[in-house]
């Protein structure tokens, strides 16, 4: 009985066997007979007529301009190396590569390559950790396969295994961003971009060897004023992979450029433009019979900045110039410390930021070949202190603590407190002034910078309400400029709970001055003293005055001046805080004004930054009858406050054509 059953079940497996086997024959049957008679046009008509491929037509992006259409980022044409695969040789795309790497190298220049592995051996992880995961996910490898693993695999794949380890480093490099974007016969790969046209020549001399690479025309970008704020213009570069998981890919292909950073970034789907398409139709040998675009490129819209170009260099210069001033004459403590500074300009009423100068700055043009010395200069050139630097405003804060106190009418322009050098209110914290005033109001208090009136004030009025005004000016809020930002805070109690800081009665004080852990970008700062100037009403900062067509023939968008915030400043409060920023120019910083053609409303500031060090922090607006521009200048470690004033003053000559001359007197504004 048993070998009948064992006999049974082999006749059953046979049977299966032969029934599978006839199965895949029919089916081979069948599709050759579909290929054969169904589709044996088409294969035929490939054979002997060729055969059609779309391609991309690259469109341009868009530029951004300043106010008055000077370029600041554009395009170039230029010219990359590509590969079709329907045109290469079989099995020759090693030997090729490594020829053309030949070239490059020898012409100085570089090709695409993103393989996450050193490029020397011993050979070892390089790049992110995500580029290495998806190296080892592509060549079927555990996740924890180690490099030498990874070689094996490079090697065995793309037929590498007879090459010296610099020459399979190259050729492996090439062949796995072929994979890595999807090289096929629908879609080409570029070896290498915007290459010199000696190289150019070299490969179209020997076009017979190169078979199935290309010259293909496409655009680079341009900064043609790349100096001019480089930390607003903002940057473009090639797609990271783990950027491209969260992009279109209908839009956007692997080795796209896209923007980094600044208005680049802010405005990626603006500039980007809408790429076209092309048919392309082969002979049958392979060679090109006709060219038909299907869908034409729309190039990218024109950003038109707010910035003034010509105003931006002065306001650099001014800056570097003083800071250089500093460093160089200053005495220890007194200023030779000075790093970095920063200054804004804004236009008073509609928010356009005419200039925003960041020092030590870079330039876009040269960005990438200087990026490992800008990591090794000092004091950060690559931080973008006007947007994302936070400063404690010092002394310049005191116009909101006067703005609120008078707004809330818990003093009239003749209010006096009585300054002798030491506040004593409390008896466990008193904090001193830098004089021995008297008494005295709050224009003189504003032109003075006597800390012991504005102890008194802060202390009567409460933190609420000097947050309250400070959310009036804008400070501890966005601007609404387009590009990142850093907020920041006004001194509170809440953010002091929240960062486990215990809150006293004298940090009330030390906020009303301007210290404590009030922290403040200069754009907010320049906003700020533009809103004095509006009279108490802020409206956005912005860097974009308008987006225009590419050839300029239509506005597609402008940017609107929006009202923030609204204090509802009466005329009373305005004309006495403006008095006292009057006074100010005089006693705190008059040396600068001294021979100054126009009234100039401000405040300085010294904020300490460590127990020997203070910045140097300054606001201003002008002319203080009809004010057009506002402007913050901060100098870190710049000691005191009209340290800064000098950048402005610079600022000010260029803006409004001021020769120097007798400065009208201050008027008191408020009987």
């Amino acid at each position: 009985m048993a070998e009948n059953k064992e006999l049974n079940v082999s006749k059953t497996r046979q049977a299966i066997a032969v029934t599978v086997v006839i199965l895949v024959a029919l089916i081979f049957i069948i599709r050759l007979m579909t290929m054969q008679i169904v589709e044996g046009e088409s294969y035929r008509s490939y054979l002997t007529e060729g055969y059609s491929v779309t391609k991309t037509i690259e469109a341009g992006r868009g530029d951004i301009v300043d106010r008055y259409g000077r370029p600041l980022a554009t395009n170039v044409v230029c010219y990359d190396i590509t590969f079709d695969k329907n045109n290469i040789v079989k099995d020759s795309e090693n030997s090729v590569i490594l020829e053309l790497i030949s070239i490059l190298e020898e012409n100085g220049e570089e090709w695409i390559d993103n393989l996450p592995i050193s490029k020397e051996a011993p050979f070892e992880y390089t790049g992110t950790e995500t580029a290495r995961t998806r190296l080892r996910k592509h060549l079927d490898l555990a996740e924890f396969a180690s490099a030498e693993d990874v070689v094996f695999r490079l090697k065995e794949k793309y037929g590498l295994e007879e090459m010296s380890d610099e020459d399979f480093r190259k050729v492996a490099g090439v062949r796995y961003e072929m994979d890595r974007v999807g090289y096929n016969y629908m879609t080409p790969y570029t070896f290498a971009k915007d290459v010199s046209s000696v190289t150019i020549n070299i490969i179209s001399e020997h076009s017979y060897y190169f078979q199935g690479v290309d010259i293909t025309e496409s655009y680079s970008r341009s900064y043609p004023n790349g100096d001019v704020a480089p930390h607003i213009i903002g940057l473009t570069g090639i797609i990271y992979e783990e950027e491209y998981a969260n992009l279109d890919k209908t839009v956007y292909g692997m080795n796209d450029i896209i923007g980094k950073s600044g208005l680049e970034s802010a405005f990626e789907s603006t500039l980007k433009g809408k790429d076209g398409k092309m048919k392309i139709t082969y002979d049958a040998e392979g060679e090109i019979i006709s060219e038909e675009i299907i869908e034409e490129a729309i190039p990218g819209a024109t950003v038109v900045s707010t910035i003034d170009m010509d105003l931006q260099r002065v306001t650099y210069n001014a800056l570097e110039k003083q800071i250089l001033n500093l460093r160089n004459t200053a005495e220890a403590g007194k200023g030779k410390e000075s790093e970095g500074g920063v200054a804004v300009v804004i236009k008073v009423g509609t928010g356009e930021i005419l200039a925003a100068a960041n020092y030590p700055s870079y330039n876009l043009s040269t960005y990438y070949e200087d990026y490992s010395e800008l990591l090794a200069t000092e004091y950060t050139p690559l931080f973008n202190r006007a947007a994302e630097g936070l400063y404690a405003p010092g002394s310049t804060f005191k116009p909101v603590v006067a703005t609120a106190a008078l707004q809330l009418e818990n003093i009239t322009a003749r209010s006096t407190v009585d300054c002798q050098h030491v506040y004593t209110y409390f008896t466990d914290y008193q904090p001193t002034c830098l004089g021995n005033h008297g008494r005295i109001n709050v224009r003189h208090a504003l032109g003075y910078s006597c800390n012991i009136f504005f102890y008194e004030i802060g202390r009567i009025m409460g933190i609420d309400n000097i947050r309250q005004y400070a959310y009036y000016y804008g400070l501890g809020e966005p601007t609404g400029v387009e590009i990142k930002e850093r907020i920041g805070q006004v001194s509170n109690p809440d953010w002091a709970s929240d960062n486990g800081i215990n809150w006293y009665h004298g940090d009330v004080l030390q906020a009303s001055i301007g210290q404590g852990y009030s922290l403040f970008s200069p754009i907010q700062m320049a906003n700020y003293v533009a809103t004095i100037a509006n009279k108490g009403i802020r409206v956005n900062a912005h860097f974009v005055k308008s987006i225009n067509s590419h050839d300029f023939s239509e506005v597609l968008y402008e940017t609107p001046i929006e009202i923030l915030s609204d204090m509802q400043m009466t005329e009373y409060t305005y004309e006495t805080v403006l008095s006292g920023m009057l006074q100010s120019s005089q006693d705190s910083s008059g040396f600068v004004w001294g021979d100054f053609g126009m009234k100039v409303a401000s405040k300085t500031g010294t904020p300490q930054t460590t127990t020997k060090t203070v910045n140097s922090t300054f606001i201003c607006f002008a002319p203080a009858d009809d004010p057009e521009i506002a402007i913050a200048v901060i100098i870190e470690k710049g000691w005191q406050g009209y340290t800064a004033a000098p950048v402005a003053k610079e600022i000010l000559q260029y803006y409004f054509g001021t020769e120097t001359g007798n400065t009208p007197e201050t008027e008191i504004l408020v009987p």
